[in-house]
């Protein structure tokens, strides 16, 4: 429980930056005309801790979270009680074919040893002329201001080969378009953290003291800076 609660603050605070926010909006945006999403099913494919779904629902979609971690969705559910959520699998949806007009992924490709099965199965899930979103970090293209640049290197690089689909966000539009969606939209964004928001990521990608112990340096004397380019694709199903 402890370490579901130290993950949700990182997440809650990495979710409250202005520019996470703005993502997010944009996200929805890219779902299609919100007016038409009105009493229409949107799915966010690993929802975490639920705030996309109660954005969503708030635009007047019947929002559906779905999420492989049971733990992660006993929370969603306490945090928005009038919220839909389901444990599911991203490559294997608890949804009818054809039953959504919008498909949401954020953060969730480079968890997956098969990101195109999940981009076949958000298409298999979307009736026709629904939106696919997906948004993510590229993990091989993250900036972090150091004093040392070799062992930050090794370090990017580490975390990088520790995930399953590392560089999956810069294939996102050819994942889509080869699962048959068309007229991609493809938008980069970058996200600067300057705080403990950056310290707590830092932290969650290495426990190598000595660099760590730098790091907490530069946030104490307001001199951290790690930048994260944030890979935004919205295509037709």
């Amino acid at each position: 429980m402890a370490a579901m609660s130290s993950l949700l603050a990182v997440l809650d605070a990495a979710d409250a930056h202005p520019v996470a926010v703005t993502l997010r909006a944009r996200s929805y945006e890219l779902l299609g005309d919100l007016t038409d999403l009105t009493d229409r099913t949107v799915v966010d494919v690993g929802c975490g801790g639920g705030r996309a779904v109660a954005e969503l629902a708030e635009r007047g979609a019947r929002a559906v979270g779905v999420d492989r971690d049971p733990e992660m969705i006993g929370v969603a559910r306490e945090r928005w009680p009038t919220g839909e959520f389901h444990v599911g699998d991203a490559c294997e949806l608890p949804l009818e074919t054809g039953s959504v007009a919008g498909y949401r992924a954020d953060k969730v490709l480079h968890a997956l040893a098969d990101p195109e099965r999940a981009v076949a199965e958000a298409r298999r899930v979307l009736a026709p002329g629904g939106r696919a979103v997906l948004l993510g970090q590229d993990w091989d293209t993250l900036a972090i201001d150091s004093d040392e640049p070799e062992t930050t290197r090794r370090l990017v690089r580490t975390k990088a080969d520790s995930l399953p689909s590392p560089r999956v966000a810069r294939r996102y539009r050819n994942l889509l378009l080869d699962a048959g969606f068309t007229d991609p939209v493809v938008e980069v964004h970058t996200l600067v953290l300057t705080d403990d928001t950056a310290l707590g990521l830092l932290h969650r990608m290495t426990d190598e003291e000595s660099w760590l112990a730098e790091q907490a340096e530069r946030a104490r004397t307001n001199r951290i800076f790690v930048a994260v380019p944030m890979f935004l694709v919205a295509a037709q199903g």
